[in-house]
């Protein structure tokens, strides 16, 4: 008697890590972190938005970690978020060290130091901050993304980028904001509330317009991934 039960969903392809791509990509998302990280100790005013000197680079974190997590599944998403995470741990330890380090006592070596500690010196506070959101805020957008995947197969890519997208980037502007607020100079709630809506919107924004590069980029990618659907 025929089968009635209805058809499974549609199988989820990934790709093992045996190229090259994966490691461009990892480095990546590593260089854009912790220039963005340097870039938000700075408070930025563009008319009435709020926000600071990493918002320009942020987005293209997620934008890579989108592409990671639609090849290479959570587990290699998640590796590749936690690596990063320690990289940028160990960028604000040299910063430290730098700032520590004995300087020449005269007039030109003081200015090299005071400009070494305003430029680096908040740093470790905003990487606390960037961190904490980029760890939570990453491992939730790609955990949706690939559980959407798994769910519809190759279909629907979009719908996978600007779900997780949004859920992702929620969660980690309010936990950046949260942290970076005071140290970036804001000091009141309107403010405050201002410098969350406008980076989640600027955010979702960026990778919302992105949406038909990503999907180039990891179509891209899928192809010249010997492995991506050979199953294991």
């Amino acid at each position: 008697m025929q089968d009635l039960q209805k058809p499974a969903h549609p199988r989820a392809r990934f790709a093992s890590i045996g190229s090259p791509y994966f490691g461009i990509m990892l480095a990546a998302m590593a260089v854009v972190l912790i220039l963005s990280n340097i870039g938000a100790a700075k408070g930025v005013v563009i008319g009435p938005i709020v926000t600071d000197g990493g918002f320009f680079l942020f987005p293209l974190a997620y934008i890579l970690g989108d592409v990671v997590s639609e090849v290479y599944g959570f587990r290699v998403a998640r590796r590749a978020i936690v690596t990063t995470f320690a990289l940028s741990v160990f960028a604000s330890l040299c910063y430290w060290v730098i700032i520590m380090l004995p300087g020449f006592d005269d007039e030109f070596g003081a200015s090299k130091q005071a400009a070494l500690e305003g430029a680096l010196g908040p740093v470790p506070l905003i990487v606390l901050a960037s961190l904490l959101g980029f760890l939570v805020g990453q491992t939730l957008n790609s955990w949706v993304l690939v559980r959407m995947k798994e769910r519809f197969g190759e279909q629907r890519l979009w719908a996978r980028l600007m779900g997780s997208t949004g859920v992702g980037e929620f969660a980690d502007t309010l936990i950046f904001c949260s942290i970076a607020a005071s140290v970036i100079g804001i000091g009141d709630f309107a403010t405050f509330v201002n410098y969350v809506v406008a980076g989640f919107v600027y955010k979702t924004l960026v990778e919302f317009l992105f949406v038909p590069v990503t999907t180039a980029v990891i179509g891209a990618v899928k192809r010249r991934e010997p492995s991506y659907g050979v199953a294991a």
